[in-house]
């Protein structure tokens, strides 16, 4: 897992070389599209997907509210 932030954004990268659940998956939960819906209502971005190499890939960048009370021309 990779996370990183700046004045504007968040990231957060979860990888792994797993060979994948097989069957329909869980029946618990909304799994990518609970969290593609979560991250747009934040104004974020999400990408999920299997990776090339194997295992799987999901990405979600957050923008962060701006600090309060710290002026725009001070950041």
């Amino acid at each position: 897992m990779v996370i990183d932030y700046g004045d504007e954004e968040l990231s957060v990268e979860v990888v792994d070389d797993g060979p994948g659940a097989t069957g329909n998956g869980s029946a618990h939960g909304f799994g990518i599209i609970g969290m593609r819906e979560r991250v747009g209502l934040l104004g974020g971005h999400l990408s999920a997907g299997p990776r090339p190499e194997g295992g799987f890939r999901v990405a979600a960048r957050l923008p962060l509210p701006a600090p309060i009370g710290v002026p725009v021309e001070a950041r």
